[in-house]
């Protein structure tokens, strides 16, 4: 079994304080603050860890299908916007552009409709609706 670990250190009131989101034995580190999650600040927040870990799994398990499926994608480009409304994010927008040699639009969309359903991320997601717009390069 495969256990990754991240933290994420607080300081202070809701609105005035800020804090330091570390994903990995520091692979990244970021600030976040109020202003970074709920207005325009500068920083990020928890949604956008979460899109980038919903595009990422996305990704792979696309490019899994795909090799299984006996093509070679030489990229596949996937942006999540997450929704979050007052206080639950309900919705995550999966954009992805493929560059994949050989396949017709139709099985590409079937794999990339089966890879969003069963990609880890998106299984545990579920309870936010998830849509997909794939298109092949």
């Amino acid at each position: 079994m495969t256990t990754r670990q991240s933290t994420a250190i607080w300081n202070g009131t809701l609105k005035e304080g800020n804090g330091t989101m570390v994903i990995g034995p520091g692979h990244y580190s970021g600030p976040f603050t109020y202003a970074s999650r709920f207005e325009n600040g500068k920083g990020t927040n928890p949604e956008e860890l979460i899109g980038a870990a919903n595009a990422g799994c996305f990704s792979m398990f696309l490019s899994g299908l795909l090799t299984k499926a006996n093509y070679s994608p030489s990229e596949i480009n996937t942006t999540a916007t997450v929704h979050l409304n007052e206080g639950t994010i309900n919705l995550i927008e999966l954009s992805c552009r493929a560059t994949v040699a050989g396949i017709i639009n139709e099985e590409f969309q079937a794999l990339a409709l089966e890879a969003k359903e069963k990609c880890p991320v998106s299984k545990l997601l579920s309870a936010a609706e998830i849509r997909l717009v794939a298109v092949l390069a």
